[in-house]
């Protein structure tokens, strides 16, 4: 056990390491080059030899990688709710239809003027209201979920009411877009291709709590959910509340994934790939090592996922979630490939 400790510590120690350098690079690269000595001066407090540098490191950079960081560690942490709640290891953070919610809101939003009149498009011009929208929409979906899980006993019936939400939202929002024109329908597309750069600090704040909230509330959870991995029936004879575990994790991972695709728009394969990937570093199935690991290596994925999207030195930027189904989809498929093998 002592052997394993160290393995464990050895490997929380370099993912910290990494999480410093890939939120440093993060903050380096851009569309303005600056040099390396002038981020390290702006980040300890010393004004750096431009001082539209300082504005760019303070109230653009920092605060994208500080979004990465907290989307990344969300959405990995989410994935491995479900997929530890459904014990399916193609689970993800939107099998709820959380995701799905949150879309249908910004399509009201966004979509809606040639349904609804101008309202929806004056509210569409203020800063705050596509998070709004999303959240709204997530809430809702949400809120349906839990009344769902009062009433049914069986977890997998959660998992399918999830995907049929998520149908029934895809479906509005194609009736949405049909009577939608082209620059409306373009605003939908580049929310729904993801974004990290848009949040001020007052708008970092409020997400940092949130997110905060359903970490903290998810760590009530912990024990039950090292029983949840060998069944349900098990769990029970180990004394665990069922329907209370299943409404905190389903609480917890709402929560995260409506705040994370209200602020920075639905990220794709984070949280279905980050889990995989750390249970193949760490080799355990406790989630007391499993929860911060995949929050660091979430983390860490983001940051270098949205370092390439950057593409330093140039004026464009990729999609986030283009680079970010580049990564995971290939991951996906060779941890498929790989289980198969073993499995044969």
């Amino acid at each position: 056990m002592r052997t394993g400790q160290k393995t464990h510590t050895t490997s929380f120690a370099i993912l910290g390491l990494l999480l410093l350098l890939t939120a440093f690079t993060n903050i380096h690269l851009g569309s303005i080059h600056i040099p390396s000595g002038d981020i390290a001066s702006i980040l300890t407090g010393y004004p750096s030899a431009e001082k539209s540098w300082d504005y760019i490191v303070l109230n653009y950079r920092i605060p994208k990688a500080i979004t990465a960081i907290l989307v990344g560690s969300g959405l990995g942490i989410s994935g491995l709710l479900m997929q530890t709640l459904f014990r399916n290891p193609l689970a993800g953070p939107f099998v709820l239809g959380i995701s799905s919610g949150a879309s249908l809101g910004v399509a009201f939003l966004l979509l809606g003027a040639s349904l609804f009149g101008g309202v929806f498009a004056g509210l569409a011009q203020q800063s705050w209201s596509i998070a709004l929208a999303a959240s709204l929409g997530s809430f809702f979906v949400l809120g349906a979920v839990l009344l769902v899980v009062k009433k049914i006993r069986n977890t997998l019936s959660i998992l399918i009411v999830g995907l049929m939400f998520g149908s029934i939202s895809a479906a509005v929002i194609n009736v949405l877009s049909y009577f939608s024109n082209a620059e409306q329908l373009q605003q939908f597309v580049f929310w729904s291709l993801g974004s990290l750069g848009n949040l001020s600090w007052k708008e970092l704040a409020l997400f940092s709590g949130i997110v905060a909230f359903s970490t903290v509330l998810l760590l009530r959870s912990i024990k039950p959910l090292d029983s949840l991995l060998l069944g349900e029936n098990y769990a029970q004879s180990m004394g665990v509340a069922l329907k209370k575990t299943r409404r905190i994790l389903v609480i917890s991972t709402g929560l995260l994934t409506g705040v994370i695709t209200a602020f920075a728009g639905p990220i794709a394969f984070v949280g279905l790939a980050v889990p995989h990937l750390t249970k193949l570093i760490f080799n355990t199935s406790s989630h007391k090592i499993l929860l911060p690991a995949v929050a660091l290596n979430g983390a860490i994925l983001l940051l270098v996922c949205d370092a390439i999207a950057q593409l330093p030195n140039s004026e464009l930027t990729l999609p986030i979630n283009a680079i970010t189904s580049l990564f995971g989809a290939p991951i996906v498929i060779w941890l498929l490939v790989r289980k198969q093998k073993i499995n044969v």
